[in-house]
């Protein structure tokens, strides 16, 4: 695959990734609306890793931060701190320990208020591609 392939295949996941989001959003699955959340943006993330470096296969990490910055995108403190908190949803996803308490968190405003930044952040990344 060309550079341009391996960039429209991480968007098309990302994209693919956000209607699941949709989706567990209108079950009222919560917890597992985040986990997605996630999976978009690392998935627009790797996309811009490609794009802004010279290898066409991202590292296998789940941390959006680190792969942003490798990518060479500045990010604001903002910024930095959702994505610091987004990232722990990739956790609370892959094990089951972490859900039980996140349960208790993950309520339907709290979902709200994260879709709002993500939404923003999703934007702001697709803008870059």
């Amino acid at each position: 695959m060309t550079k341009e392939e391996h960039i429209a295949y991480w968007i098309s996941l990302a994209e693919k990734d956000w209607k699941v989001v949709k989706k567990l959003y209108q079950t009222k699955e919560y917890v597992y609306c985040l986990f997605f959340t996630h999976l978009t943006i690392e998935k627009f993330s790797k996309a811009l890793w490609v794009k802004n470096n010279e290898d066409n296969y991202p590292p296998k990490k789940y941390n959006i931060v680190y792969l942003l910055e490798k990518s060479n995108i500045q990010l604001s403190d903002e910024q930095k701190d959702f994505l610091l908190i987004l990232n722990d949803f990739q956790l609370e996803g892959r094990y089951p320990d972490y859900k039980q308490k996140i349960y208790k968190i993950c309520t339907k405003h709290y979902t709200d208020d994260i879709l709002v930044k993500v939404k923003k952040i999703k934007i702001w990344l697709r803008k870059m591609l």
